[in-house]
């Protein structure tokens, strides 16, 4: 359970009894016993007192568990990728978001999506990617990118982070910081879903297939035990009956998708949007 899930699970509470809205209260107050009713103002008083320590102090233990996170790949992170997220900032400036959009943050796969927002319709649509993408750096850069803007549910692909060489990182680092990049967008939007995109299996990155299984199946975990967060599977729909890449789905670098390949990714996109999208519709 996360900080902000348990604060608001006990919000109620604290705040039915510091407004009077508890059974001792109404006791008092229809009995007329104005010393026993000091005595229970005191109280009160030191409860939402608490509360308010309570609710600082875990900001803060927040805060902190974030900053001992995100050091390790602060200062590769800026050196690398400052100027990519300064062009976000100047893009923010100049476009207008449409209403109830999908926005889209990850890596080359969604910078290159040039046919989004005809592949996606009739969903409307934020795009976010930059080339090179990793966990680590959108970690540091979540906040970033996604505060600026209001979206009916927040769409993630990252591929990289898992190629094959010494520096991969481990499922454990990738869990760490996808959780952190879920928290950013529900601190954000608070229930609103998010969307995470299986890694696609690849001809160029095919070595490492077993080790990326293994992310994707971190993913898939983090979705089932986060509220309003969701997996999107789509590996299955890449490979040949004999378990290996469909080449006819990707470009020439055997790594980033075709026009065929991005149609099928939006296909199955929209068929888990609309899978829990209609279910959050008709259940208000």
């Amino acid at each position: 359970m996360t900080i902000s899930t348990l604060l608001n699970s006990r919000k109620k509470g604290i705040c039915d009894l510091v407004a009077f809205n508890n059974p001792l209260a109404e006791l008092l107050k229809k009995n007329n016993l104005p010393h026993m009713r000091r005595i229970l103002t005191h109280f009160q008083t030191f409860i939402a007192f608490a509360f308010g320590i309570c609710l600082s102090i875990s900001c803060s233990q927040a805060q902190n568990n974030s900053d001992q996170l995100l050091t390790p790949y602060r200062e590769a992170a800026q050196k690398k990728w400052a100027k990519a997220i300064d062009a976000f900032d100047e893009l923010n400036k100049r476009e207008i978001d449409p209403s109830n959009a999908i926005m889209f943050i990850g890596s080359s796969s969604i910078r290159r999506w040039e046919a989004i927002a005809k592949d996606m319709a009739p969903y409307p649509t934020i795009r976010r990617g930059y080339g090179g993408a990793k966990f680590t750096d959108m970690g540091v850069f979540a906040k970033r990118i996604v505060t600026p803007h209001h979206y009916r549910a927040l769409v993630m692909f990252i591929g990289n982070g898992v190629t094959g060489d010494s520096k991969d990182h481990t499922p454990d680092q990738i869990e760490a910081l996808t959780r952190h990049i879920v928290s950013i967008s529900q601190r954000h939007q608070a229930n609103t879903p998010v969307f995470l995109i299986e890694i696609t299996p690849c001809e160029k990155r095919f070595k490492a297939w077993p080790k990326i299984r293994a992310v994707n199946a971190r993913l898939r975990e983090i979705a089932l035990s986060t509220p309003h967060t969701y997996f999107i599977p789509t590996a299955s729909n890449y490979l040949r009956a004999d378990g290996t890449p469909r080449s006819e789905l990707f470009v020439e670098d055997r790594l980033h998708l075709s026009k065929a390949g991005y149609k099928l990714w939006a296909k199955l996109i929209c068929r888990r949007l609309n899978d829990v999208l209609t279910t959050q519709t008709t259940s208000k």
